[in-house]
């Protein structure tokens, strides 16, 4: 698309988010990567002016002053607040630019359906900016992967004032729901959910069970009251279990021949037991640490979503990707509020 001349993009919304997208981006153009950031977009002066002073850059209060005063603009990141996401859009999609829209991709399906619209009527690509698709333990499980039928995702977090104009499942869990949902492959049959507020006026904390078509099982657990940090999802698959650690990037593989008939609780237990350790749980456990290429989930994700836009190819994680995602966890939302409907919370 832009031939030899470097990618020039900007970067919409400038808070926690938006920060490491101007570091990642400039990061690359410093390494000599064929992009240059032109722009930073952000409604608070002060933010803005931080991000001026940190990398050097034009800020605007606007995408309109942005696009009249930088010219041409090949891609751009929105990070500003979920619920801004379609308005922050659709001037940009119009204009003829690539977006990586932060996830969730939209606050309601209204609007993401909107993002979509506009992006096929312009002809532009959009990413979903679910990072953890990129994480590099993610892309080594999935070497591994055939037909997995149960899975049992926890992603903790101690509380923070941050992302609390959305619940903790369009906040953290559906960064698993979106893995869970790549990795299976399959329609969702039966969505079971309970969450609760605890600090905030929305939800906190949600335990959630999903079935699917093709009989595969998952749990999830999101809270971001939790006491610790926590990020992990472990597998199970005929005759194999596979246990990721997404902060660590650690992938843990046991390879079942003798012990065949052992349900998931049993295997579980035999592959943290062996996992401590550091030695074979019994005869027919073959337990082996995969090898994990390190790398930052941020920068893979923005790696390749600029060859996204070079190749005109559809990204990694699509916006329709994003949707599925959004969609889902706007179904577990409903789930928990019937259930607190029901039970009185």
């Amino acid at each position: 698309m832009a031939g030899s001349s470097p990618l020039r993009v900007a970067v919409v919304g400038a808070g926690a988010f938006g920060r490491n997208h101007l570091r990642v981006y400039r990061e690359l153009q410093d390494a000599g990567k064929d992009v240059e950031l032109v722009a930073v977009v952000d409604q608070n002066a002060a933010v803005a002016a931080e991000a001026v002073a940190k990398f050097g850059v034009p800020a605007f209060d606007s995408v309109a002053a942005c696009l009249s005063a930088v010219g041409k603009l090949d891609a751009a990141s929105v990070c500003v607040p979920t619920v801004h996401h379609a308005t922050a859009a659709e001037p940009l999609l119009a204009a003829g630019v690539d977006l990586l829209v932060e996830k969730p991709l939209a606050a309601d399906l209204t609007d993401a359906d909107r993002i979509l619209e506009l992006a096929r009527t312009h002809g532009r690509i959009v990413q979903a900016g679910h990072l953890e698709r990129f994480n590099p333990a993610v892309t080594a499980a999935r070497r591994h992967l055939h037909r997995p039928m149960f899975f049992e995702a926890h992603r903790l977090s101690v509380f923070t004032p941050r992302s609390l104009d959305v619940d903790v499942v369009l906040d953290l869990m559906i960064h698993d729901l979106d893995i869970v949902l790549s990795l299976v492959a399959s329609p969702v049959r039966e969505v079971r959910a309970v969450g609760l507020p605890v600090l905030s006026n929305k939800v906190d904390i949600a335990n959630v069970r999903l079935e699917f078509e093709n009989g595969c099982v998952a749990n999830f657990t999101a809270s971001r009251v939790s006491t610790e940090r926590v990020r992990k999802l472990r597998f199970f698959q005929p005759h194999q279990y596979l246990s990721l650690d997404f902060a660590r990037q650690d992938l843990l593989m046991i390879d079942v021949a003798a012990a065949a008939g052992m349900d998931p609780a049993q295997l579980a237990a035999l592959a943290a037991m062996a996992q401590s350790a550091g030695q074979h749980p019994s005869a027919g456990l073959s337990l082996s640490k995969v090898a994990v290429e390190q790398g930052e989930p941020l920068r893979l994700e923005i790696e390749s979503f600029l060859t996204a836009v070079r190749e005109r190819s559809v990204p990694v994680v699509s916006g329709e990707d994003g949707r599925a995602a959004l969609a889902l966890a706007l179904e577990i939302n409903r789930a928990i509020a019937d259930h607190a409907e029901r039970t009185g919370l």
